[in-house]
C-alpha cells in the first residue's frame, strides 16, 4: 500500500531538506560509527631496547611460567574472576591456548618514557634494529604493531620526529607496511599538534607512494590540556576531528595524567575521580566517530613473593574487569605476568555476558516473544557484545552459532549496521 499523501508538499519538504543537508553531511563525514575493523584487548608496551622478533613468544611463556608457579591458571581464576570451578576450568583451557598462539595483540616499541633520552645515534640504531625485528618476526608478529616516538614539545619534537621517519622509511623501503601498523602520538597539548601529525603522515605518504589515509595515528590523553581547554571546553574532540579521519585511538595516560595534577604518588590510579572523569569526556568526544578507546595501566605489577604476585594479579583482574564494563574495551600491560590476568577477566566478562546477551539477541533476529522488548540499537550493542567475545578468544565460533541460531556472519552484520527494526 502506498504512503498517502500529507500535509507538506514537495516544495516545503525540498526546503526542509536543503535546510538540514549541510547538518547530514556533516553528522555523516564525523559521527561514520565503527569500521568493523578488530580492536586490540590491549596494548604492550616495550622499551624499544628491549624490543626482539621473538618477544611475542617470549611474553606467553613468561606469562605460563608465572602462571605454572602459582598453581596454574585454573587457580588463579578461581581466585580473581570464576564463579565456579567448571568456569575457571573453562577460561584456564582458553587462555592457555591464547598464551600460546597469540600472547599479545597490539605491541608498541616504546621511543618515548620507556626508553628515554639517548644520543642521536643510539636511538637511530635502535630504531635500525626494531625495523630489522618487525621485518625477521613474520607471523610470530602480533596482529598490531608500532612505536610510540617522542611528543611534539618543543625540547624533543626533531628527535621524535626524525624516529617516526626512520621508522617509517625502514618498513616501507623493506617491503609493505604491516597491515596493523599504529603510531602513538604522546603527552598532545593542543589541537596544532594533531593538525602537524596530520602533515607528517600526509608527508610519508606522499614521499613512499603510499595510498592517502594508509597512515593514522593514536592519541595519548595524558595532559590537562588534551581534555581540557583553556575556555573550558572538552579539548579531546576537536583533536579527534583535526584528525581528518586519521585518528584511530583514544588512550589514557594514567601516570602522567594524574601527575600533572598533583595528585600523589600513592594514589594515582586508573580509578582515581580525575582518571574517571578524563575518560568519561574522552568517551563522548569519541562516540559515533569511530575512534576506539583504551584505558592506561596500573604499575603495581604481579612480581615477588607470593602474596605479592596475588595481590597484583588481584588487582589487575580487578581494574581489567572494571574498564571493560565501562566500554573501554582496551588496555595497558607492561610485564608478561599481566597477560595471565589480562585474560582471564577479558574472557570472563565476556563469557559472564554471553548467555543473556545470546538469547536476547536470538529473540530479537528470530521475533521471539519474550519479557525484555529490544530496540535496533540495543540489539547492535548485543551483536557488537559477542562479536568482540569471539574475537579476541573468548568465545568460540561454535559457541556463538548455537546459543543465538543464527550464522558468524550474521552476528558481525547485525554489529556492524543498525539493523532494521523486527517486522519492517
Amino acid at each position: 500500500m502506498s504512503a498517502q499523501p500529507g500535509r507538506f508538499g514537495a516544495a516545503f519538504l525540498a526546503e526542509v531538506e536543503a535546510v538540514l543537508a549541510p547538518a547530514d553531511a556533516v553528522l555523516s563525514g564525523r559521527y561514520p560509527g565503527d569500521d568493523g575493523s578488530r580492536q586490540p584487548v590491549h596494548t604492550v608496551y616495550v622499551p624499544a631496547d628491549r624490543y626482539s622478533a621473538g618477544i611475542a613468544r617470549e611474553w606467553g611463556q613468561a606469562a605460563l611460567a608465572a602462571a605454572a608457579e602459582h598453581g596454574g591458571l585454573a587457580a588463579i581464576a578461581r581466585s580473581t574472576v570464576a564463579r565456579t570451578d567448571s568456569d575457571a576450568t573453562a577460561l584456564a583451557a582458553l587462555v592457555e591456548n591464547k598464551l600460546r598462539t597469540e600472547p599479545i595483540e597490539d605491541l608498541r616499541v616504546d621511543f618515548e618514557d620507556g626508553y628515554g633520552v639517548r644520543s642521536d645515534d643510539e636511538e637511530d640504531a635502535a630504531v635500525a634494529v626494531a625495523v630489522t625485528a618487525i621485518g625477521n618476526a613474520g607471523a610470530a608478529s602480533p596482529p598490531f604493531i608500532g612505536i610510540r616516538f617522542k611528543c611534539f614539545e618543543a625540547d624533543v619534537r626533531a628527535r621524535g620526529l626524525r624516529t617516526l621517519d626512520l621508522f617509517v622509511s625502514g618498513l616501507a623501503e623493506a617491503g609493505e607496511l604491516p597491515t596493523g601498523l599504529t603510531l602513538t602520538l604522546p603527552k598532545v597539548t593542543s589541537t596544532d599538534q594533531v593538525v602537524a601529525m596530520v602533515s607528517v603522515a600526509r608527508e610519508l605518504e606522499r614521499v613512499h607512494g603510499l595510498p592517502d589515509g594508509r597512515i593514522g595515528f593514536e592519541i595519548q590523553v595524558e595532559t590537562p590540556q588534551s581534555v581540557m581547554s583553556a575556555d573550558g571546553t572538552a579539548a579531546v574532540a576537536p583533536m579527534i576531528h583535526a584528525g581528518a579521519g586519521r585518528v584511530t585511538a583514544l588512550h589514557y595516560g594514567t601516570y602522567d595524567y594524574s601527575a600533572s595534577l598533583g595528585i600523589a604518588a600513592a594514589y594515582q590510579s586508573m580509578e582515581h575521580p580525575a582518571a574517571d572523569h578524563a575518560k568519561a569526556v574522552m568517551q563522548l568526544a569519541a562516540a559515533g566517530t569511530g575512534v576506539r578507546l583504551s584505558d592506561g595501566s596500573t604499575n603495581i605489577l604481579p612480581v615477588g613473593d607470593a602474596e605479592a604476585v596475588e595481590a597484583g594479579w588481584a588487582l589487575h583482574a580487578r581494574l581489567v574487569r572494571r574498564h571493560l564494563e565501562r566500554g573501554f574495551y582496551q588496555g595497558w600491560d607492561l610485564h608478561p605476568a599481566q597477560l595471565v590476568t589480562r585474560f582471564l577477566a577479558t574472557y570472563a566478562f565476556y563469557r559472564d555476558g554471553f548467555g543473556s546477551a545470546a538469547v536476547r539477541l536470538r529473540n530479537y533476529a528470530h521475533q521471539i516473544e519474550s519479557s525484555v522488548l529490544d530496540e535496533p540499537a540495543t540489539a547492535r550493542a548485543l551483536a557488537g557484545f559477542i562479536r568482540r567475545g569471539e574475537l579476541c578468544g573468548a568465545l568460540t565460533v561454535d559457541e556463538v552459532e548455537a546459543a543465538t541460531d543464527l550464522p558468524l556472519t550474521k552476528v558481525r552484520e547485525l554489529a556492524l549496521h543498525r539493523p532494521p527494526a523486527p517486522g519492517a
